[in-house]
């Protein structure tokens, strides 16, 4: 199983598991470590040129790969082998799903865990951003079939649904289901139904951990009260017969944490690294 990681921040030197993911990086053919620290205009939003720039860095990484046999990434023309589990960051940077999946080239169903839609019209000249980036995939990728978005606060969807509403976007929502924080409880059921059927046999599952209540996780959002037994059975019920295209994991803690009414910095990534080296576990045998 091929990991790739983005470290945008910086927050990754506090976890021992990631960091024996990045000193792995310098022999391993199975793992990559991207530095994104120094590219600029990738907070929150991610202007043109950065995403010229990470693309350039993805491409790059994957030519070198090639020649020295350090990092499989596959390009955007040959998704046989589309790297299967990519970390980046907290989820400021969520919308590295849009550019990962630009690279997809069969059809494929959209599998979201998040305590936010993500799906909000564009604000500042369709510059792409965390919090819009879904949308993004749904209008502009040819091979996206359907997307179910697990755990998303009630009131947000209510709300992505009169702003769409409002500007004349709602069919967009015909390829949406959402399973709401409120009807988690019948999550596996949900799953085991047809309303909430993935229309192809490819799988493409993007993870911001906000949609875990903070027992398991301390992110950068408002978090959600998915447990992690849910996640992974949830995950093990949609790839049951399916191809996993891709693996997306962002939603750690903001680089400048300070500490919450949940959980000290030190709390945070003891459970943050916890979190990431079981989620790497329990993917690998899926």
């Amino acid at each position: 199983m091929i990991i790739t990681v983005q470290d945008f921040t910086g927050v990754y030197a506090e976890q021992a598991f990631m960091q024996e993911l990045r000193t792995a990086a310098e022999t391993s053919k199975n793992i990559c470590w991207l530095d994104c620290t120094k590219i600029v205009g990738t907070d929150c939003y991610c202007d043109d040129e950065a995403v010229k720039t990470i693309n350039e860095m993805i491409d790059e990484a994957e030519n070198r790969g090639r020649t020295e046999n350090n990092c499989i990434i596959k390009n955007r023309d040959n998704s046989t082998n589309v790297p299967a589990i990519h970390f980046f960051d907290n989820g400021n940077y969520h919308y590295m799903s849009k550019l990962w999946t630009d690279r997809v080239q069969e059809p494929f169903t959209l599998i979201v865990f998040d305590h936010h839609p993500d799906m909000q019209p564009p604000r500042f000249g369709g510059i792409l951003s965390c919090g819009g980036w879904v949308k993004e995939v749904l209008d502009n990728n040819k091979f996206i079939q359907n997307a179910i978005i697990i755990g998303v606060k009630d009131e947000l969807v209510e709300t992505v649904r009169e702003e769409l509403s409002q500007s004349e976007e709602a069919n967009i929502l015909d390829k949406v289901t959402f399973i709401k924080e409120s009807e988690l409880e019948f999550l596996i059921s949900y799953l085991k139904g047809t309303q909430c059927r993935p229309h192809t046999p490819n799988l493409y599952i993007s993870i911001d951990k906000d949609a875990l209540s903070p027992a398991y996780a301390a992110t950068n959002w408002d978090q959600g009260s998915l447990t992690l037994d849910a996640l992974k059975e949830s995950i093990t019920t949609l790839a049951a017969g399916r191809k996993i295209l891709g693996i997306d994991i962002c939603g750690e803690r903001a680089h400048d944490f300070e500490g919450n009414e949940h959980h000290t910095v030190q709390e945070a990534d003891t459970l943050n690294n916890a979190l990431n080296r079981e989620l790497v576990e329990f993917l690998q045998k899926i």
